[in-house]
């Protein structure tokens, strides 16, 4: 009796250990710059590929996500909530409901005080 109490136990917490996938996290885009990610070579001259490349920021984590290759992509507009997963260096987010998936090239930890800036005044 206890030998297959215990059986059923460890099959169902290997069963819910195995599908827990990546946790969806939410972050805001705080910032957006387009950066060079390639050359088109043409017939007359060399052409620079733009990517775009954005940061994502959670309550701890600045995450700055890059396109993986150069393609027209309409822009995601600035200070919008998104969900996201990480897999490895991939990033994967809906945002506008559309799904977006990017290249995670560095992560710093956010500022202390990230919602709200002061400004000393000199006299």
């Amino acid at each position: 009796m206890k030998k297959s109490v215990l059986v059923c136990t460890i099959i169902s917490v290997s069963a819910a250990l195995v599908s827990a996938g990546p946790q969806p996290r939410s972050g805001t885009i705080v910032s957006q710059t387009s950066v060079a990610c390639g050359e088109k070579k043409s017939k007359k001259q060399d052409l620079d590929l733009m990517c775009q490349q954005y940061v994502v920021r959670t309550a701890t984590t600045d995450y700055t996500v890059r396109q993986e290759k150069p393609a027209i992509q309409a822009l995601i507009p600035l200070n919008i909530p998104v969900e996201f997963t990480l897999d490895k260096n991939t990033m994967k987010f809906k945002a506008n409901g559309k799904s977006y998936e990017y290249l995670v090239v560095g992560q710093a930890m956010a500022p202390a005080d990230a919602t709200q800036t002061s400004y000393a005044s000199k006299p």
